[in-house]
C-alpha cells in the first residue's frame, strides 16, 4: 500500500516541481490562455479563427455553434444565438489578438476574455506556445 502511495506522491512532486511528465501544474504558469469571442454566425466566426490562426495570434480555435447569449444592451434585454470561438494562444499575445479581433469583428463591442491556463497537457501547451512563436514557413503539426 505506502510503495504505491509513495510512488504516486512522488510523481506529483517531481510533475509539480516542473519535473518531466505529461502533465503541468505549475511550469510556465500562465504562459497559455484560452480567449473567447462571440460571433453573430459561423461565417464571422470561420473568418476570424483562420486569420488568427493564419496571422500566429493563436495555434487553435474551435467553434462552439448555437450558443444562446442573454444580456443587456443599451437598456433592452437581449437574446442571441451566437457562435463561440475558444482561442488557446500565448497569454503574451492576448493583446495583440485583442486588437485585431476588434478591428475586423462586426459587433460595436466585440466580447473578447481570456483566462490564463494554469494546468494542462504538457505536450499540448508547449504545441500552442511553438505554434505562436514560429514564422509562416515552419509546419504547426502537433508533436
Amino acid at each position: 500500500m505506502c510503495a504505491s502511495s509513495c510512488h504516486v506522491a512522488a510523481t506529483q512532486r517531481r510533475l509539480h516541481e516542473g519535473g518531466t511528465g505529461s502533465w503541468s501544474p505549475a511550469r510556465r504558469r500562465g504562459s497559455v490562455s484560452a480567449a473567447f469571442v462571440t460571433c453573430p454566425n459561423e461565417k464571422v466566426a470561420k473568418e476570424i479563427a483562420r486569420a488568427v490562426v493564419e496571422k500566429r495570434l493563436a495555434a487553435c480555435v474551435n467553434l462552439i455553434p448555437q450558443i444562446t447569449s442573454i444580456y443587456e444592451w443599451k437598456g433592452k434585454i437581449e437574446e442571441d444565438s451566437e457562435v463561440l470561438m475558444m482561442i488557446k494562444t500565448q497569454s503574451s499575445l492576448v493583446p495583440a489578438l485583442t486588437d485585431f479581433v476588434r478591428s475586423v469583428h462586426p459587433y460595436e463591442v466585440a466580447e473578447v476574455i481570456a483566462l490564463p491556463v494554469e494546468q494542462g497537457n504538457s505536450p499540448y501547451l508547449q504545441w500552442v506556445r511553438q505554434v505562436t512563436e514560429r514564422g509562416p514557413d515552419s509546419s504547426t503539426a502537433l508533436p
